[in-house]
This record gives structure tokens, sequence and C-alpha cells, in this order.
């Protein structure tokens, strides 16, 4: 029900924002006839209507045929209709100051002499508004060209009181969300991306889930690539939605379950320790520390649930400090937080829905009104989560705002 809302709630403000749009670009220019006028609110509705075709076909069919090229067609109308967005309220900001106006006269007169009229009041606030269209507009476009592989390193001490002294100063580098399909066989971007990982010298790597799009095979490529982070201890991996492939027309449910040992089996040759609802203990000298793996939980009925965490935490034992990985964030408030002893969550899944404003005293996107948890640290009693936006991108090849990330998590005792 509240999905249905919040795209309802997407549907109304796109209509409204073409609307807007539309009426800012015809204020902003001057029509000398009524059929000019027609002439341009035809063509505009027309490529409009055309943009959001080929987006929406794109969008529908991109698990067939060329997958990078629909994702840009999407990206244009997502693009225009973002600037659009910001575009109605100066617009709106002018129709409100219209309603209280007394009389309904032009906004000023051409000065004596004149032969070219001064720019109206509408005028004026529409090219305005266009102006600051462009804002979004260009950072979309810039996470075409650009984005969607810059590649940032994210820092977060996190201090716990129960720390085993031991693991004081530990730090956990997390990746999530490789969506490798998505990369075909370039390989340039996940090479950087290793380089830079091999870089921060972390104690513990694990990467959160949805390795691949749909298929197992779409990793193969990479795994060379993959296989190349370095890491004293074991590496360790989990599934997210996108890897069970339910969103493929399997003609049997055989394909599909050899689809996904294939993919259980690309884990083990890149080198890392899938966990399917399992614990491993990782020890220094006397003190122990737990990394719990869950398989693909979500509070989201679209999503299905596969894992199974009573069982997980079983085998976790009295492990002083436990550490779960859990691909969909809306997991930690439906389960995780029954579980008091799970001191820290880590999950992926989200994107931050690849565009968004992204600032150390603001952020916002989309996705928020889905998920309570979507970015970043979340603290509930003793207990902490941590959302990672991702290191791929899946269906739009963009990202703006929520770039892609390797999160470094320091561990210390408060």
């Amino acid at each position: 029900m509240r999905n249905r809302f919040v795209f309802q709630l997407l549907l109304l403000a796109i209509i409204v924002a073409e609307v807007y749009g539309f009426m800012a670009v015809r204020t902003a220019f001057t029509f000398n006839t009524p059929a000019e006028r027609r002439g341009f609110a035809i063509s505009y509705w027309l490529l409009t209507l055309g943009l959001w075709a080929l987006g929406i076909w794109g969008a529908m069919t991109r698990r067939s045929g060329n997958a990078t090229l629909k994702g840009y067609l999407l990206v244009v109308p997502l693009a225009l209709v973002a600037a659009k967005l910001v575009v109605i309220f100066p617009l709106l900001l002018e129709d409100l100051t219209r309603l209280g106006r007394w009389a309904a006269r032009g906004f000023s007169s051409p000065a004596p002499g004149s032969t070219t009229p001064p720019l109206t009041r509408s005028e004026f606030i529409s090219r305005l508004a266009l102006g600051l269209g462009l804002v979004p507009l260009l950072a979309m476009l810039w996470g075409m060209v650009k984005g969607k592989t810059d590649y940032t390193v994210r820092r977060v001490v996190l201090r716990y009181p129960n720390l085993p002294a031991s693991f004081e100063g530990f730090k956990i580098l997390q990746i999530s969300d490789l969506h490798t399909g998505s990369f075909g066989d370039n390989t340039e971007p996940l090479q950087r991306a290793v380089a830079m990982i091999n870089a921060q010298k972390a104690d513990l790597i694990v990467m959160t889930g949805d390795l691949v799009n749909d298929l197992a095979t779409e990793v193969e490529p990479h795994i060379a690539t993959l296989a190349g982070i370095r890491s004293e201890l074991p590496i360790f991996s989990i599934l997210g939605n996108h890897d069970y492939s339910d969103y493929v027309q399997w003609g049997s449910l055989a394909a599909k379950r050899a689809n996904l040992q294939r993919l259980v089996n690309n884990h083990a040759k890149i080198g890392w320790r899938l966990l399917l609802d399992e614990s491993h203990t990782i020890r220094r000298g006397d003190d122990e520390l737990a990394v719990l793996g869950v398989q693909n939980c979500s509070s989201h009925p679209q999503f299905h649930s596969y894992g199974n965490l009573a069982k997980t935490h079983a085998a976790s034992g009295n492990a002083p400090f436990k550490l779960l990985l859990s691909h969909d964030p809306s997991h930690w408030e439906q389960q995780v937080l029954g579980y008091p002893d799970i001191d820290l969550t880590l999950s992926g899944h989200t994107h931050g829905m690849q565009f968004g404003i992204n600032l150390p005293f603001f952020k916002w996107s989309p996705v928020q009104y889905s998920y309570p948890q979507w970015a970043g640290l979340y603290e509930q009693g003793r207990q902490k989560l941590y959302v990672n936006v991702g290191l791929g991108y899946l269906g739009i090849p963009m990202r703006a705002g929520f770039l892609p990330e390797i999160t470094v998590l320091e561990l210390r005792r408060a």
C-alpha cells in the first residue's frame, strides 16, 4: 500500500513538472502569431511523450538487446523531468503572487520611445526557472559521463563499549551492489575500484550482495579483476535480491537453480567466502568477533525473502561482538533489532537511487520515501546500521549526488 502511494505521488509530481516545464518554456519565448504558439505546443508535447515512450520501452525491455543503450533512453526523460521539478518552485511562487494581485494587468509597460517591449515579470521568472532547471540536468548528464564510475571512499568511525580490546582500530571495508552486468565486458572501471580497495589496507573486506543484475555469467568477465582484491582474512560475501535471478523468465525451476549454483561457484572462483545463513568467527588472541551472513530478507513484499536470521544468529554462539551482513536495510527494523547482541549491520540495496542531494548537513533522494534507512549510518540504542549506496549501477547508467562508494568503517572502544 505504501509503495503504491509513493508511486502515485511520484507520478503526480512528474505530471505537474511536465505541465510547469511547458509553461516555463512557452512563457520564456516570444511567439508572434497564434499559429506559432500552437505549433510550439504540439511539437513540445510530441517530443516529450516520445521521449517518455522510448524511456519506458527501454526500461521494460532492458533485459534483452543493448541494455546500456536502453538505460540511456530512460535517463533522458528522467534528467529532463528532474530539471522541470526545479522549475516548479519559482513558477509556483509566481502563481501564488498572481493570486494576491488585485488587478490582472501587466508587470510593466514599454518605455517611452522604445520599440522593444521590456521583459515582463512572467518572462523573467520563467527564464530564471529554466536557468535553475539546468542544475539537475547538468548534474545528471555529468552522472552519465563521469559520475557512474567516480569511485569515492567514505570513512566512518564506530564506537562500542563491548568491543574486545584486540579489535581496537579494526578496519572493515564494505562494498555492495556491484551489478557487474552493467559493465558488460569493460573491466577498466572495476580495475580502478580494486586498486582503491587494496590501497585502504583494511583488516576485513565484505561484499553485501547484488554481484550481478540477473545472470551468473555477467560476473565472469570480471572474475580475474575481483580476484585481485587482497586481504589476509577471508573476504566474506552474501547474496542480494538480484543474485537469485527472480526477474528472469526461466523455462524451468531447474534452470533457475543451475544459474544460482553457477553464481555460488563464481563467488568461490573470485576467492570470496559466500555466507548462506552462516557465521564465521575471527580471533585475535583470546578475543572474538563473529561475522554473520544472512540470505536476502526484506520487509517489502516485491522482494523475496530467502534468509533465516534465527539460524544465522544461532551459529554465531556467544561471540562478544557480532557483525551482520544483510543486503536489504529494511531487514534491520523488520528483524535485526530483535537481536540486541547484533552490534553492527551492513547493508546495501538502495543505491541512494543513484540520484539525489548528498551534503554533509543534508541528504535527500526519492528512495527515502520507501526506505527509512537508505544511505549512511543509523543507530538505535547500541545497535548500528550502515547502508552503502553501492559500487555499481543498475538500469540507469548514471550516478549524481550518490557516487559509487567504498566504505571503510573503523571500530573503536567507547
